[in-house]
């Protein structure tokens, strides 16, 4: 039986744009920590407080922009939103206090929100149902391959430009993605009317335990996008942190490619359930790294870069897994809203991660931070497979 056509003009044109996207986002993640202390001198709990409130707005603005995607056309509120994120990068540069760059941040996360959440709409609108988990796969490959170069790409642009030109590298490449993404054309959809006041408006009301479970999932992992650089001078690891994002993308990138396929045969579940394996594991090893430094410096540096090949594999077989999840508790005028849902709880868990990471390193040390994340990832594992497996069977709509 011959597939269903996933490689359209369109598709490929957003998949370009979100890579795009997120480029110029990952490129500037590990430096921002380096930018207020070099720039401002603030201690690590401030740069928790200050990074987190992108997390913040981007999680505020998207429940309503889930409600707009799901009301009106869909593809201007995408292209407005990818434009606002573009200029946000320029505000960076025309700044010279602690408060502008916070209020810039502020904005930055959401245009951020709207981004994402009109991006993975579009996407399952212009793919096949029935490649939806591996078509969601490979959209969020895109972000992983970003990830891989943007970090090291801004670690390295670190050392030879000026945090300004960084910033205008970043603003360039968003403008390519802002050029693929008005290449994209999008089915028309009917009109949805709504009740003024309904919850589901905004939160997909079915997916809140789903919710729970990712969003202490990505605690941990906030705090490491934000902190590991910082973690592995404390380690005195020599060699450049930024491959600590290449490897965790190229674990992504591998599972995300089988996971979306497996996912597609209706094995959501299971494919979430193996990902807590990996992910747990991983973050169990990265707290134990400085008890395994004491023992051989070496073999520290071996464990703390196989961390995000773990990381990589577990949350790769999850991406697409959640995602489709969210979709398939969904009817087809909720997607923006399942969209906006899935992305939410996971920033809500992004932006605790960046708070309370830099509270407890400050307090305590880092191996610490991650001890707590291995933690939530086990509570969060315990009631997935208790609760979230048997209610997500019985409300599923796909």
């Amino acid at each position: 039986m011959k597939k269903d056509k996933l490689f359209t003009r369109s598709y490929l044109c957003i998949l370009g744009a979100n890579f795009m996207m997120f480029l110029g986002f990952w490129t500037l993640i590990p430096i921002l920590p380096f930018y207020l202390k070099e720039s401002y001198n603030c201690s690590e709990s401030q740069v928790g407080l200050i990074l987190c409130c992108y997390t913040i707005t981007a999680l505020s603005i998207r429940p309503f922009s889930g409600y707009l995607l799901d009301s009106f056309k869909r593809k201007p509120l995408y292209i407005l939103a990818y434009t606002l994120f573009c200029l946000c990068f320029l505000g960076y540069t025309l700044i010279n206090a602690l408060i502008l760059f916070v209020i810039i941040r502020a904005l930055h996360g959401m245009a951020f929100g709207g981004v994402t959440v009109g991006g993975n709409t579009i996407v399952v609108d212009i793919m096949p149902p029935s490649r939806r988990g591996e078509g969601l796969g490979y959209y969020g490959l895109t972000n992983n391959t970003a990830m891989s170069i943007g970090p090291m790409a801004g670690l390295l642009l670190h050392d030879i430009m000026s945090y300004n030109e960084i910033f205008i590298t970043a603003l360039s490449v968003t403008i390519v993605g802002l050029t693929l993404a008005s290449l994209v054309k999008c089915p028309e959809k009917a009109k949805v009317k709504r009740p003024p006041i309904s919850l589901d408006r905004f939160i997909l009301s079915k997916g809140i335990p789903a919710s729970i479970t990712l969003t202490l999932l990505s605690v941990p992992y906030g705090a490491t996008t934000n902190y590991v650089a910082l973690y592995s001078q404390e380690l005195n690891i020599e060699i450049n942190s930024g491959l600590f994002f290449t490897l965790m993308a190229v674990g992504m990138g591998v599972s995300r490619i089988f996971s979306g396929k497996y996912v597609d045969k209706g094995y959501v579940c299971n494919a979430i359930s193996a990902g807590f394996v990996f992910v747990i594991t991983a973050f169990a090893l990265l707290s134990f790294c400085p008890y395994i430094k004491d023992a051989n410096l070496t073999l520290c540096s071996i464990s703390f870069f196989t961390v995000p090949v773990l990381l990589g594999i577990g949350f790769g077989s999850m991406f697409p897994a959640y995602n489709t999840l969210y979709i398939n508790l969904a009817q087809k005028n909720q997607r923006a809203t399942a969209t906006s849902t899935y992305l939410t709880s996971w920033d809500v868990g992004i932006g605790i991660g960046m708070l309370t990471g830099g509270l407890i390193a400050e307090k305590f040390s880092f191996d610490k931070v991650y001890l707590f994340g291995t933690l939530l990832c086990i509570i969060s594992m315990l009631y997935f497979n208790a609760y979230v497996r048997q209610h997500y069977e019985r409300n599923k709509t796909f």
